[in-house]
Parts: structure tokens; C-alpha cells; sequence
């Protein structure tokens, strides 16, 4: 064998290593994509079940006259604008997942308040409908949580497949881009403080 023969058949390894390692590599990343999509369509799921579950609650607190107004209004405007922002599996950028925990926050925020005037009413904390519905939310809550943190472990896998050697070198060429993360909400860093 000549010189040029070596250098080629070396040359051709390289060659077919690196295509093996790109092959194998673009099918990894695009399989922990698959698996961020799905981690995100689970946390839309539950997201809209609390959606779906307002205007029963809403409706159960209109029942009683007393209620304050501007409660209701502020949850029912609230959830307008969760309803309107949303956030493509194709895009989940950090910018993207930030807007979106916020639209959900001021949806949290008001349904918060609502159950705090609702501790004011006696006949609607009695009321089975108002009781089971709150039960219901509040399984809802943690059922979006879970999903948020399963969510964030497939975002985990994602970005440090695609930031790692030798899947770096391919991850930019191919399109597959850093995803969000859900964040704790600004509020929860301070603890909250408890008098007696």
C-alpha cells in the first residue's frame, strides 16, 4: 500500500466515526426533544383543568350576593389572559416559559384571594359544590406542580445533552436550541412569616 492509499483509508474512518457519532448524537438529541415536548404537554394539561375548573368555581361563589365583585372579576380576568398566552412545544425558550409562569402566577394570585374571602362567607365554605371544587383545585395545584418538575428534569437532560462533547459540535448545526426552565416565583424566596 502507497501513502495516499493510508492517508485515505484513514481519512474515510475519520469520516465515518464522526458520521456514526453525528448520527447517533442528532438521534439522542432529537429523542430528549421529543421528551421536553411531552413533558410540556403534560404541564398544558394540567393547566388547562384548572382552567376548565374556574368557571364552576366562579359560578358556585356568584350564588352567594354578598361576595365581593371585584374578587370575582379579577379571577375571571385573570384566567382571560392565561387563556390568551400560549407557548409552543417548538419554542421553549427561557424568554417563552417566563411569560408564561407569569400569565399563570396572576391567575394563582387571584384565585388565592378568592379562596381568602371565601373563609368569609360561612354558607359558601358549608356549600358541598364550593367544597369539592376546592378540593378538586387543590389537586389540580398539585398535580401542576409535579408536572412542572418533570417538565424541568426533561429540560435538564435536554440542555446537558445538547451543551455536552461531542453533541455540542453538532446541536447548533441541527437547530436544537438551550430551553426554560420553570423558576420559583419571585414571592417564594422570602419565607412567609407566622404570628401568634
Amino acid at each position: 500500500m502507497n501513502r495516499s492509499t493510508i492517508t485515505l483509508i484513514v481519512v474515510g474512518v475519520i469520516v465515518l466515526i464522526l458520521g456514526f457519532t453525528g448520527c447517533g448524537g442528532y438521534n439522542g438529541m432529537v429523542s430528549k426533544d421529543q421528551d421536553v415536548k411531552n413533558a410540556w404537554a403534560k404541564v398544558q394539561s394540567q393547566y388547562q383543568r384548572r382552567l376548565d375548573l374556574i368557571p364552576n368555581l366562579v359560578n358556585t361563589v356568584k350564588g352567594y350576593a354578598d361576595f365581593e365583585k371585584s374578587t370575582l372579576t379579577a379571577v375571571i380576568e385573570a384566567r382571560a389572559s392565561a387563556t390568551k398566552l400560549t407557548v409552543n412545544a417548538d419554542d421553549l425558550s427561557p424568554e417563552k416559559i417566563k411569560q408564561f409562569q407569569a400569565s399563570q402566577g396572576q391567575l394563582s394570585q387571584a384565585l388565592g384571594r378568592l379562596m381568602v374571602v371565601s373563609e368569609q362567607y360561612p354558607d359558601l365554605k358549608a356549600n358541598d359544590q364550593f367544597l369539592s371544587l376546592q378540593a378538586e383545585l387543590a389537586g389540580t395545584e398539585n398535580r401542576i406542580s409535579t408536572a412542572r418538575n418533570d417538565f424541568n428534569d426533561a429540560v435538564k437532560i435536554y440542555n446537558t445533552a445538547i451543551r455536552t462533547f461531542p453533541a455540542v459540535l453538532f446541536s447548533g448545526m441541527f437547530g436544537f436550541k438551550e430551553k426554560g426552565f420553570f423558576e420559583a416565583e419571585a414571592a417564594a424566596e422570602k419565607a412567609p412569616s407566622v404570628k401568634f
